[in-house]
């Protein structure tokens, strides 16, 4: 299988770090507030918030669902430990109970109830961080990686409704190799992601394909502009797959796209840019 490109994770930190520092200067807030999942993603991010900010500037939130994992929860209170940070803990399994119950339809769609159920638990979590941002005059710091935001994998203004996205270049692979520069656990490093939509549930299980695999198909595909053909021959997976793929990647462009505004006359020029520019996704 073929390899990513080499990068200096040292240097990456540190261009990291600035970039946080640099987008809470420019937007006259005095921190950050992160959700700690207790997986890696978060666990970098919180990390290099951290060494950007000091810990004083930031804050942590565990929401819990129902459907969260004892190990998750374990792992986030560690992180909090680990890195110092004053952290909230707020379960959602009320609010989310609350939600479905309230919005539940007999004219419902049965074949889309699982789906918009499951996005509700993420969209609770981002009004969450919203609400202690403005609080503490804050931003919210994002914890999406290139290959869920490449895909899809994440929920239109959930864990995508962010202000910043400080690993949003990082292959899943890439974001290993930073973990381990910043010395995060082990544990953390080398368990199975999920994002706990139900009990058992993992990513990988939800793509239909490894993260390794992955990385290297969206690589080959979205950084160095190869066919179909030649991303399955040097991947040694069906063609189907990697069309399964780009198609994730086609259909999930809205969520990465600016608002689309339609211009008041006709005369305008396409080129001109009227869309409205919401998070950084």
């Amino acid at each position: 299988m073929i390899n990513l490109p080499d990068f200096d994770q040292r240097e990456f930190i540190q261009r990291a770090c600035e970039f946080i520092k640099d987008e809470v200067e420019k937007s006259n807030t005095d921190g950050v507030v992160v959700g700690l999942s207790g997986g890696i993603d978060s666990t970098v991010v919180a990390y290099l918030a951290v060494k950007a900010l000091g810990s004083d500037n930031v804050k942590g939130y565990i929401m819990p669902s129902l459907t969260t994992s004892d190990e998750d929860i374990y792992d986030a209170q560690l992180i909090q430990d680990l890195i110092d940070i004053e952290t909230t803990y707020i379960s959602i399994g009320d609010l989310y109970e609350d939600f479905v119950n309230t919005c539940k339809s007999d004219n419902s769609p049965e074949n889309k109830q699982s789906l918009a159920s499951a996005n509700i638990k993420p969209r609770l979590r981002m009004s969450i961080l919203y609400y202690y941002a403005t609080l503490n005059n804050y931003l919210v710091i994002g914890t999406g990686n290139k290959t869920e935001l490449l895909v899809g994998y994440f929920t239109k203004y959930g864990d995508g409704g962010v202000d910043l996205l400080p690993i949003g270049d990082l292959y899943k692979e890439e974001v290993q190799l930073v973990a381990q520069a910043l010395g995060v656990p082990d544990s953390i490093i080398n368990k199975a992601p999920t994002a706990g939509l139900w009990p058992g549930q993992t990513d990988e299980s939800e793509l239909g394909m490894t993260y390794p695999v992955l990385d290297r198909l969206l690589y080959l595909y979205n950084d160095q502009k190869e066919d179909v053909d030649l991303i399955a021959d040097a991947l040694e997976v069906p063609v189907s797959e990697v069309e399964r793929i780009i198609k994730l990647v086609e259909n999930s462009s809205h969520k990465r796209d600016p608002i689309p505004i339609l211009p008041i006359s006709e005369d305008v020029d396409e080129e001109d840019d009227y869309s409205i520019y919401v998070d950084d996704i």
